[in-house]
């Protein structure tokens, strides 16, 4: 029945022991947490939310984004740097306090911040953002409004147009603790129907060509031409279209450039990639098949074995009876030995993490792609066939990946790799968890990225935590809560599968409280794992430096990072790196007229969260009023 042949990889099967002292001191962690006193900005939530069985959360559950504390009293947040710390070592963050907030910029800066802010805040300029530039473009021409866009949106969202343009501005603000997560932001600007076509091409296989209607995959995992024009209802996220392997090369070439120049401006620097940049996204959506085709097989034997009310991680199957059952159902094979082999001990048990290990170890990547059939009991082909090229595509993905990670080392920069739509998500975790095991044993170098918004967030990262630990190498993960829920939702009600997305923003929220709390346990446990909080929430800030401090985690120890967008919530930011913390900006940057579809959505998530960030706004003009006071309305940053 398995094909796969046994090795090395199966080492971890009677690892479950430790786990289960790694829960019981998460849940000691969590009891002595919630007896601590709330700040009066804390808003009490409901149970853990989402994943099933969670014990009640002692999280800060906050509003919407940009918010912030309710009134002046509220908004420092303080705390200890470590659990036994004294009044005297301290450190205190002050989210109000304008004129360190602003000191990085000058008065013409904060001015435009304001205009770009509130012109964001205007549906019809952000709904015809599009029509209105290029207007622009032909009633001043490419040079002037060029220069128009460095002066407002362009000057306020993207760094500069090449690696030489964006060293002052990274350098700048890496002189006042903040730095930079470089990201290329320059997209193909085609239409919809040129999008449509590339995406149909690309994502369906040659043997489906030929077989239309003869196969079995599932509907959320086949290209949709409603939905093949990945841009639609994404804001503030790249979209790649795969047009042919030479593109992807050069694709893999300018994510060189950006980790070239990210290790050449800012020490510790970041750089952002997309694995749809690098390859046929064909293969993206059936290797997720398969590996979501891998986890429902063993939910359905864990059920079988009365399992179905654990957790994810906590689910075990007893060998002896998965060996029987599947016997029965006809699978050949020696399912016991598999896992067993030469090991001196074995529990007789095994967990997810131990069944996913089945289709490691395939010499062809075309023989990832099996999937377990439960009426016949052995594993059977995604596809009936593979084309030799579509062999070597899928093999030069994996190549381009591995590239950059080396690339990275080399020039001693962190490698972010982007979340994408769902239907892609499970097969970028994997080949990045791949890619984690390889080269994070010593430091954490590749980042994964977890959002929150999902309903699974919770199970990924805790499976991912716990492979890491039992492996022993770095897991390193940035939480966001995610850029693609309007797209995902109405392309689930369409299509007709379960909605991947939590049901409304407090869950959401709760959702990123418990995986990032997960995730600082383990840092305070182990001093093995790094995450980034990726948020713009302050509440969700604040929430962080409380549990922090009551984990005895400390800012210098860089396991715990920020990060915000440029351009965006520089009252968090700039305090949080002058007080010592590892913050970064998210820095985009390539040529003014590339880069419009990018700023097109920025503006398009900017209405939402500029209308509820008035705490911004009022904290820009509070600074321009202070400046104009005491007369420093000329003020220059010094640094």
């Amino acid at each position: 029945m398995f094909t796969a042949q046994a090795g090395a990889a199966l080492a971890r099967a009677a690892a479950d022991r430790p786990f289960k002292r790694l829960h019981l001191s998460r849940r000691l962690l969590s009891s002595t947490s919630s007896t601590q006193p709330r700040p009066r900005e804390d808003v009490s939530g409901g149970g853990g939310g989402g994943g099933g069985g969670a014990e009640r959360d002692s999280a800060t559950f906050p509003g919407p984004p940009g918010r912030g504390g309710r009134d002046g009293t509220d908004a420092a947040a303080s705390f200890s740097s470590s659990s036994s710390s004294t009044a005297a070592n301290e450190l205190s963050v002050d989210f109000d306090q304008t004129q360190r907030a602003y000191k990085s910029k000058d008065s013409l800066e904060l001015l435009r911040s304001l205009v770009v802010f509130k012109l964001c805040s205007y549906d019809f300029l952000v709904d015809k953002n599009t029509e209105i530039m290029n207007l622009g473009k032909k009633i001043l021409g490419q040079r002037a409004f060029d220069q128009l866009m460095k002066m407002t949106f362009y000057g306020q969202f993207v760094a500069g147009e090449d690696h030489v343009a964006i060293r002052p501005l990274i350098q700048k603000n890496q002189a006042f603790g903040v730095g930079s997560v470089l990201d290329y932001s320059v997209e193909e600007d085609i239409s919809q129907e040129e999008a449509e076509q590339k995406e149909m091409d690309s994502c369906v296989s040659a043997a489906e060509k030929e077989s239309i209607g003869e196969d079995h995959r599932e509907k959320k995992y086949k290209a949709h031409k409603q939905f093949s024009d990945r841009r639609g209802g994404v804001t503030g996220a790249r979209t790649y279209f795969y047009a042919d392997e030479a593109k992807c090369d050069q694709h893999m070439e300018t994510f060189i450039k950006c980790i070239k120049a990210s290790g050449g401006s800012s020490m510790d620097g970041f750089s952002a990639i997309k694995m749809t940049a690098l390859g046929r996204p064909q293969f993206l959506l059936q290797f997720s098949e398969v590996l979501v085709k891998w986890r429902q097989f063993f939910t359905f034997l864990a059920s079988q074995q009365g399992e179905e009310d654990a957790e994810a991680l906590e689910q075990r199957l007893e060998l002896k009876p998965l060996q029987e059952f599947l016997t029965k159902l006809g699978a050949k094979g020696d399912l016991y030995g598999w896992f067993t082999g030469n090991k001196e001990e074995c529990t007789g048990t095994i967990d997810v993490l131990d069944w996913n290990s089945l289709i490691d170890d395939r010499k062809k990547i075309s023989d990832l792609l099996v999937v377990p059939n439960v009426e016949l009991g052995e594993l059977e082909p995604l596809l009936k066939a593979f084309t030799s090229e579509e062999e070597k595509q899928m093999k030069r993905m994996l190549q381009r990946m591995d590239i950059l990670v080396k690339h990275a080392i080399e020039n001693g920069v962190r490698l972010m790799v982007d979340a994408e739509q769902t239907y892609f998500q499970p097969a970028i975790s994997r080949l990045t968890l791949e890619m984690q095991r390889l080269y994070n044993k010593e430091k954490p170098v590749i980042f994964n990225t977890y959002q929150c918004y999902l309903q699974e967030a919770y199970d990924n990262v805790t499976m991912d935590v716990e492979l890491s630990r039992r492996e022993g190498w770095h897991f390193a993960a940035k939480l966001v809560r995610g850029a693609y829920m309007y797209q995902e939702r109405e392309r689930a009600q369409n299509i007709g599968y379960e909605d991947p997305i939590n049901p409304d923003y407090e869950s959401t929220n709760i959702m990123y409280h418990r995986c990032l709390d997960y995730v600082l346990d383990e840092i305070a446990l182990t001093r093995n794992a790094n995450v980034m909080v990726a948020s713009h929430n302050e509440d969700t800030v604040k929430h962080t430096l409380k549990r922090m401090n009551e984990v005895g985690l400390l800012a210098r120890e860089n396991k715990v990072y920020f990060g915000q967008l440029l351009g965006m919530c520089d009252q968090i930011s700039f305090p949080l790196g002058q007080a010592g913390f590892p913050v970064y900006k998210y820095v985009p940057y390539g040529p003014v007229n590339e880069v419009m579809p990018y700023l097109s959505r920025r503006a398009q998530e900017n209405r939402g969260f500029m209308k509820g960030a008035l705490k911004e706004r009022e904290l820009l003009w509070k600074e321009l009023k202070r400046r104009l006071a005491s007369g420093e309305l000329l003020h220059r940053p010094a640094f």
